[in-house]
């Protein structure tokens, strides 16, 4: 995670961003160190990356890599005003003991490419680039499933779904073109089917640890879907981030363990 220290909205990037609508940077930063405390209250480690002035988005530490295992995917940012980001997470995942491949492709790291225990869940259509899906290919060696973003609402995969465990997505389908909705409905029959009312609060950008599901307090009837589900909702308030078009999800870069053999079988 990074801190909220340089957080703003001073450009639009996104259909979110709209910089006459200012930042209450303190609870901001409150916002984001409960989501931190969160974590370490449901037992999980947290890094974090220092900030640096110039980046107010670098607080969306998922965009800046992929990693599962000692390896990464770096990321290539669209925008230019995030370029500065990449190579402050290279940096952190190198001295962390993590080799870094450096993309040639546009890629936003886990804001379009989600661990699905065994295969990447890779979304493309406004910021990352498809040819960005046979990189990821070649660096963790396992299949690649491309979907295809068509709302720009939605603009990140991590903003239209979240998985949950191995066999369990949550998404909302009319973020997704008309094939993409059938990979989707074909590999993950039992999916939370989201509403527009929790897609639109980013009740979508969520963490899961396999059994809880960290997401935007405002998302209630997501958070009932989970629990109906099996899962342990955790709601958390990240409204302040929303300004930004992010959430939960966006402002936590995981470290995916690989899958051990028992998982494999």
């Amino acid at each position: 995670m990074c801190r909220p220290d340089h957080f703003a909205v001073h450009y639009s990037i996104n259909v979110w961003m709209d910089p006459a609508r200012p930042v209450d940077h303190d609870r901001a930063l409150a916002q984001w160190k409960t989501l931190r405390a969160t974590y370490e209250r449901l037992g999980h480690r947290v890094h974090q990356l220092d900030p640096r002035p110039g980046l107010p988005d670098m607080v969306f530490a998922a965009n800046g890599a992929f990693v599962v295992g000692d390896r990464a995917l770096g990321a290539r940012f669209r925008e230019l005003v995030r370029a500065d980001e990449a190579p402050a997470h290279r940096a952190w995942l190198g001295a962390a003991g993590v080799a870094v491949t450096e993309p040639v492709a546009v890629n936003e790291g886990e804001g379009d490419f989600a661990w699905a225990g065994g295969r990447i869940l890779a979304g493309a259509g406004f910021r990352s680039d498809p040819a960005a899906h046979a990189e990821l290919a070649a660096v963790f060696d396992v299949p690649v499933v491309p979907l295809e973003l068509v709302d720009p609402r939605f603009y990140h995969l991590d903003t239209a779904l979240a998985v949950l465990d191995r066999r369990t997505i949550a998404y909302y389908p009319p973020a997704f073109a008309p094939a993409s909705q059938e990979v989707l409905a074909t590999l993950f029959p039992e999916a939370i089917v989201a509403t527009e009312a929790d897609a639109l609060v980013l009740g979508l950008n969520a963490v899961s640890d396999g059994r809880h599901v960290v997401l935007a307090a405002q998302a209630r009837e997501l958070a009932d879907a989970v629990a109906r589900a099996g899962f342990e909702p955790v709601p958390v308030d990240v409204s302040e981030l929303l300004k930004s078009g992010g959430g939960v999800k966006c402002a936590t870069l995981e470290l995916h363990a690989p899958l051990t053999a028992e998982e494999i079988s």
